[in-house]
């Protein structure tokens, strides 16, 4: 871990790449329902960006658009690459990863084995599981990042609820997945694995773009660079953290009044 590393800014890093995330006026209809409703976002490398918004909002449901699970309108371009109309796994092979709220890890096998699996693609399964004699340098800087160097031979399925969603997140970072889509990392959590999850994000997030869909209002507050906020699939406010509390319609339609958001944290 490398404390000295560039850490996310608002607005994204954008001297540091051209990758960019791009959403222009997407839509997803389900029978007649409208669950996102003309989208646009501009997401840059360097930027840790919270969504959020009340239940049905739309924020899984704009997740599952990008990565190609669900069926949309509109445009979503990475660097230019239109990626609506892609198969999964092609939209994947740009870069485009995404975790869910429940980790999907190879519970028998080991971290280091997880790790290879999601490296390996095109190489034969005899040979991902066969044990290396040594970890080959990105695997070993993701197990780092991860903070799970230490339980690398350890079965997946043994790791705490916390470890299992790094273990996910480093399966995205050996496949260099530079786009992160991360819905509701620390749900489950304790408070130290918050903690952690927070400072992780803020490791990869210098570096890649990562939006983070969440409903702990006390995570965003701590780590987000930028917030975008979701209500009834339209973007109702998009800006700093400080801005969105400060955004009346905001308070009106997801957080309330400060009052309001105190004595909910209390329960």
């Amino acid at each position: 871990m490398n404390p000295t590393r560039t850490q996310p800014s608002f607005g994204g890093n954008a001297g540091m790449s051209s990758q960019y995330l791009e959403v222009r006026n997407l839509r997803v209809t389900f029978d007649g329902f409208t669950a996102v409703d003309g989208v646009d976002l501009t997401l840059f490398q360097g930027d840790l960006r919270f969504l959020i918004g009340p239940n049905g909002a739309g924020k899984t449901t704009l997740v599952d658009a990008v990565t190609g699970l669900v069926p949309a309108t509109g445009s979503v371009t990475k660097s230019g690459v239109e990626l609506l109309g892609q198969k999964v796994h092609k939209i994947a092979r740009t870069g485009v990863g995404r975790t869910f709220q429940t980790a999907s890890v190879f519970e028998e096998l080991t971290v280091l084995q997880n790790l290879d699996i999601a490296a390996g693609a095109g190489r034969s399964a005899l040979t991902m599981l066969r044990r290396r004699k040594t970890v080959l340098p990105h695997i070993e800087e993701a197990l780092e990042t991860i903070g799970l160097s230490n339980l690398r031979d350890r079965p997946a399925g043994i790791l705490a609820h916390g470890q299992k969603q790094w273990l996910e997140i480093g399966m995205l970072l050996v496949q260099d997945a530079d786009v992160l889509l991360l819905d509701e990392p620390v749900a489950g959590m304790s408070h130290d694995e918050r903690e952690q999850t927070g400072n992780l994000l803020r490791r990869i997030g210098a570096e890649r773009t990562v939006v983070v869909v969440e409903h702990d209002m006390d995570f965003m507050r701590a780590f987000a660079t930028s917030v975008t906020v979701l209500a009834r699939g339209k973007v109702i406010a998009d800006g700093s953290v400080e801005q969105i509390q400060a955004d009346p319609m905001v308070q009106q339609v997801y957080l309330g009044t400060a009052a309001a958001v105190d004595a909910s944290e209390e329960h």
